[in-house]
């Protein structure tokens, strides 16, 4: 690790929600909105790489947050998820998921997989 390299927060979901919400942040008007993004081996979660401080605040039903700080876990880095991977890869600006972006693609997502699910 360079001196290049970004402290962050990671925020879990099923990655249900996670690739809808990925989909709905690459279809955004810029499309650099979403920073690198982890899933573990089975692709039953995703990790979204965001800020540090993010979990103090964070509250969105059905996902998590966690504070990484002092821990090591830095941008670029190898997947920090045994058995995972990158879905997308770090940037070479190794740049972050904001996290209000985040929020309104995950509730966004979530209304989406209500509506599909409510189809049946």
């Amino acid at each position: 690790m360079g001196p290049e390299t970004t402290p962050c927060d990671l925020v879990t979901v099923p990655a249900r929600q996670g690739l809808e919400a990925v989909d709905i942040l690459r279809r955004g008007a810029d499309n650099e909105a979403v920073g690198p993004v982890l899933h573990d081996g089975a692709c039953a979660v995703l990790g979204f790489l965001v800020p540090p401080g993010t979990a103090a605040a964070w509250d969105v039903p059905g996902s998590a947050c966690t504070e990484t700080d002092g821990r090591g876990f830095r941008v670029p880095a190898e997947p920090p998820v045994v058995g995972g991977g990158w879905l997308l890869p770090p940037a070479a600006e190794a740049t972050v998921t904001d996290p209000a972006v985040l929020r309104a693609a995950l509730d966004q997502a979530a209304r989406l997989i209500e509506a599909a699910d409510n189809c049946r």
